[in-house]
Parts: structure tokens; sequence; C-alpha cells
């Protein structure tokens, strides 16, 4: 865990002629603002539901756009606490917090940062986290929470968004669920249901019908759901596809490994593997190379993270669906200046970033491309961890 630095000072001060800045978080928002014929279905709102038009893409603007000085006056650093499971095998929350502090650095905000971080499966350490951060919530202005899954940090979640004084970020998910009586200031996400679609497409139009796979699953909840669920919905309804066995890994590389050896030992019929996240990606295409198979499984990541890029070069890694990963903590600093200049109220409640499909068959310079553009904050070379 890092943790840097731990410095007891009272509430930043932000300087707006004769205003201070006043969160998003602090005020109620009646949800949803539009219904939908399946809301019975779900415990959670969807983004259309819940985002004023135009907000959304008023902030991927911003985001996506020449970074705008801070228009205030700060007489301390914005202190920011960030809760994650960044020691996993996904650079994702690495290259995000990057992003979000090179954007500050570019807008001309001082801050300073608390890194909480653990692993995916670490429910119980974030829940600890989360607690501290509440009661220490006079350190801080700003926590940007990654839970390790919704359902089961829920109560967390709640429990910071309802400390006062403090403004809570969501990043990683983009479904916000039904039962808050008050919800996160935001959430930055790019979403799952729509990157599901577009790796269906793509293997649709690529394998075309009646494919046998099976599935590396991650943790029960809404982002699995999301990921491995409409993925299997889409290529049924659309291919007939055939799922022959599915394996919950729980985000982990471990877990990859082990259900792709159970797959290739006991369902040698399934020609491709569906991952549903980096590292169980990473462990999958492990278990394929010492086994002599990865020429002839075609598998599946998610996120188009560094590492999957590359395993795509090697020839390991066929497809993936691709966030513009740094757009993320780019719009938390876009997120974090507005509510420091009195903006709150123009922010959308979901935040989704750009997602596209990298696979194997696009060109060194058209995979260069898509990775500088991804990556244009935190850079294109390995993280060191």
């Amino acid at each position: 865990m890092k943790q840097q630095p731990s410095v007891h000072r009272p509430l930043a001060g932000v300087v707006l002629g004769i205003a201070t800045f006043a969160s998003a978080s602090l005020f109620a928002q009646e949800l949803p603002l539009k219904t939908l014929p399946d809301d019975a279905d779900r415990d959670h709102w969807l983004p259309e539901q819940v985002n004023e038009p135009g907000k959304l893409e008023a902030l991927q603007e911003a985001t996506g756009g020449e970074a705008v000085a801070f228009a205030g006056e700060q007489s301390e650093p914005v202190r920011i606490a960030l809760i994650y499971p960044s020691s996993d095998t996904s650079d994702f929350w690495a290259r995000n917090y990057i992003a979000m502090t090179t954007r500050l650095d570019q807008v001309g905000i001082t801050y300073e940062t608390t890194e909480f971080a653990s692993r995916q499966i670490e429910h119980s350490l974030q829940s600890t986290y989360a607690t501290q951060v509440a009661q220490d919530a006079d350190l801080y202005d700003y926590v940007i929470f990654g839970p390790s899954e919704l359902a089961t940090q829920a109560d967390n979640i709640e429990k910071l968004v309802n400390t006062e004084g403090l403004t809570t970020y969501i990043w990683a998910f983009h479904t916000p669920l039904k039962h808050f009586d008050k919800q996160p200031a935001a959430w930055f996400d790019f979403s799952s249901a729509y990157g599901a679609q577009k790796i269906c497409d793509y293997l649709l139009e690529r394998l075309g019908n009646d494919v046998t796979y099976a599935m590396n699953r991650g943790i029960p909840g809404v982002t699995d759901n999301q990921r491995s669920g409409d993925f299997k919905d889409c290529v049924a309804e659309k291919g007939n596809w055939n799922m022959i066995y599915e394996h919950y890994g729980e985000y982990q590389r471990e877990g990859g490994y082990d259900g792709t050896n159970s797959i290739l030992q006991a369902y040698p019929e399934a020609t491709l593997i569906h991952n549903a996240n980096t590292a169980m990606a990473m462990g999958s295409v492990e278990a394929q190379v010492a086994a002599g198979k990865e020429k002839e499984i075609f598998s599946t990541g998610w996120g188009g993270t560094g590492l999957e890029l590359d395993a795509i070069r090697r020839g390991e890694l066929d497809a993936t669906p691709m966030r513009m990963g740094d757009d993320v903590g780019a719009a938390t600093a876009e997120a974090i200046k507005a509510d420091m200049e009195g903006r709150a109220d123009e922010l959308p409640l979901v935040f989704l970033g750009r997602i596209t499909v990298a696979h194997d068959e696009l060109s060194a310079d058209e995979l260069d491309a898509l990775q500088k553009e991804a990556f244009r904050f935190s850079g294109l070379d390995p993280l060191k961890r």
C-alpha cells in the first residue's frame, strides 16, 4: 500500500471571488430522469437515465481537448484519497492515476494524493480503507473509490458519500445503484455493456456463426454480468454460438490460468476463450503457451491495456475491447476543476470513455496509433509495478 503524504491540514480553501466550491454530491438528484421498460429487472440505473442532455458530451469534449487553465485561486493543495485495486495485474488504475494527475498539472491545480491499494479480491481490505478515509475525512477533499465489486462495496460507497465535507467519485463502474438515497458526485467508467456489444459484433463478422467457446468470467456482479453475460447473450442471439463451459476466475491471473487449463483438458472442442479482464487474459494465454495451443485457440481480453496489446503483437491474444484508457483519469481531473470552479452542476452523473476493438489483423502502425491515443497522458512504455 502506498500512503503519501499523510498530512493533517484543515480543509483546503479554493477562492473563487467570494465563493468557495461546493460538491455536486451535496445535492440530491431525483432519479431516474427517464424510465425504461426493463427498469424493474435491474437494481441500477443506466447512464442514459441519469445524465442530463449534453453533459456527458461536454465532459468528453473537455477531456479530449487541450487543457484550459483553472479559473480560481488555491490557498492549499486539494487533497485526494484513492481506494482502488491497483495491486492487480491490470495497469488501468496506475495509468488513470497518471492521467488524472497529469491533467491536474496541465490545468494548474495543485494537489496531494494518498493511495490505498489492494487486489480486486480483497473486499475486506477495501472496507477497512473506506472506514479509515471516512473517519479521517478532515484530511481529504475528494475520495476516488474503485470498488472491488459494486454490490460488495455498496455500503462503503454510501458511507463515503454521506461523509460531510468529502466529495466521492467512483471509478470503473457506471451503474448507479437504485437504493442509494444519495449518489456519489460522479461515476467514471467505460461501458462494459457497450464493450461486450463491440467485441460480439467484431467476432461474429470475423468468425461467423455456430462457434463453440468457453469463458473465464470474473466475480458475479454488475461488471461480469455485462462483460461476460451480455457477450454470451449477444453471440447466442446473433450467431447461434454454443457456450460449453464457464469458469469464475475472480479477475485474477491465476483464475484465467486455471480456467484455461480446465478448458484445454476437458473441452478441447472450444475454439475460443473469452476473458473478462486483463489479468485473466494474461493467465489464459500463459496456459495456452505452456500447452502449445496459443495458435489453435482464439483468445479475447478486456480493456486493451498495454499488457494485452503486447500479447496481440506476440500473437498470443487475438482481440480485445480497447478502452481509450486515460479518458477516466483525465475526465476526473476535469470534474475536479469544474467542481472547484463552482460548476459541479454542469457535470454528468456518469462519464463514459471511448471503446474500440484492437485485434491481430491491425497493422503495427494502427495498433501504435490506438495505443498512443489511449495512453496519451500515461505514456506508451510499460509501467513499473
